[in-house]
């Protein structure tokens, strides 16, 4: 079936802005929560708004191995050493006039001192020093609430838990957390020539590449896969096999057979079966591009050249599956550079170019091309680190020309 609010998806291109904008609008997160214990929370999507029930430190503590001392004494050349605070251990009496306390790193500071001097400025006769360079009052002391403060936020719903989540989270005293379920992810190849890694090749096969470009990608995104494997240019099995994911997954992801060739099956089998939103981006590599809907799965039929896989993967489902696993937006990453590279580009169409940052002899980064653009160039991918982004009204751009970047990006748990 065919929605007007979403336009004709057989008419022209839609720009890639618009397909997101659409894409981002219609999808609803999936449901469904669970409580993990704080380590199997990595990589997981927060669900719960997070507050510190305590302040962290909890204590004024020391910054440095050296001698807690009142800042008033600065008239004092000697100062008694009365005792000795240590993490953990603090020191339990009182400094007077005078006197000063030896303390270590991270140990509480004594209630009547208002600063340390670190051991590097003193002198040491038995139990008494002489500084050799008074602190100012406050100097090295880590304040109680000095990172966060109890009843701070900490962290909101939606977001993607990091190492150093973990770390903060700890911090507090926090041991479970409520986090989204995983979004399961079904995918498969189409083609009668694709042969699985190890396998003999015939005349006209190639192997398929792009199921495991497509495990690596899904994999990075923190979702649940479903390999369904290669499934052939027949209506029938594809039909099948579109059924299956959906009645597995969340959502399906296939590489090739979104054309407008004879074997081309999987649009019209979404047209017949499910919802089809649109079918084509004006973007290069990867114009045809079929995003819709089969039962209750959302659908991203990718093109089959392997290059256009992982670029409408990165740029068409990365934020639409973000979206549908409950993660707050976070739009990419892109910067200004100067090209190295003299690079080739016709008005019409988005492009996402394939290049390398490397730095100027000023320091600044810039971008050389990573080679042949060509979609079924694959090398191109492993060589690059970064897309360049060139608009759609955009032709040849000269080398020292201004460009914009978008660095890969890394797995998201590190």
């Amino acid at each position: 079936m065919t929605d007007a609010t979403h336009g004709d998806p057989h008419g022209s291109d839609r720009s890639l802005a618009a397909a997101l904008h659409d894409l981002v609008t219609a999808i609803e997160p999936i449901t469904g929560y669970r409580r993990v214990a704080l380590r199997a929370a990595l990589g997981q999507i927060l669900a719960e708004p997070l507050s510190t029930p305590v302040s962290v430190p909890a204590h004024d503590n020391s910054a440095v191995d050296g001698y807690a001392l009142r800042h008033a004494d600065a008239g004092h050349v000697r100062l008694g050493i009365v005792g000795t605070a240590a993490a953990g251990h603090p020191y339990p009496g009182e400094i007077g006039p005078g006197e000063c306390v030896r303390i270590m790193t991270g140990a509480v500071v004594p209630p009547d001192a208002d600063a340390v001097v670190m051991q590097e400025r003193v002198t040491i006769d038995g139990d008494v020093i002489t500084p050799t360079q008074w602190p100012a009052a406050g100097n090295n002391i880590r304040r109680a609430g000095e990172d966060l403060q109890a009843g701070d936020r900490i962290l909101d719903p939606g977001r993607r838990l990091t190492a150093a989540d973990l770390g903060v989270i700890a911090s507090t005293g926090r041991a479970e957390l409520e986090v989204r379920r995983p979004l399961r992810v079904a995918f498969f190849s189409t083609g009668d020539e694709l042969r699985g890694v190890g396998e003999p090749l015939g005349p006209g096969d190639i192997y398929d590449s792009n199921r495991y470009s497509l495990y690596g990608m899904l994999t990075n995104l923190g979702v649940e896969v479903l390999d369904l494997g290669v499934v052939k240019d027949e209506p029938d099995t594809l039909a099948g096999a579109l059924a299956q994911a959906a009645h597995e997954a969340d959502a399906i992801v296939t590489s090739g057979g979104v054309s407008v060739g004879d074997t081309d099956h999987l649009p019209t089998l979404l047209e017949r079966h499910g919802e089809l939103r649109f079918r084509s981006i004006a973007m290069k590599p990867g114009r045809p591009v079929t995003v819709g809907r089969f039962g209750t799965a959302w659908y991203f039929g990718l093109p089959g050249n392997p290059v256009s896989v992982m670029t409408t993967f990165t740029q068409v489902a990365t934020p639409a599956l973000r979206r549908l696993a409950g993660e707050a937006p976070r739009p990419a990453r892109r910067l200004s550079v100067t090209t190295r590279s003299a690079l080739g580009k016709k008005p019409g169409r988005q492009d996402f170019q394939r290049g390398r940052l490397v730095e100027g002899a000023d320091g600044t980064l810039e971008v050389v091309s990573a080679g042949h653009q060509g979609s079924g160039v694959l090398r191109s991918m492993s060589e690059a680190d970064c897309f360049i982004v060139l608009p759609v009204e955009r032709g040849d751009v000269e080398a020292g020309e201004i460009v914009e970047v978008e660095p890969f990006t890394a797995p998201l748990v590190v």
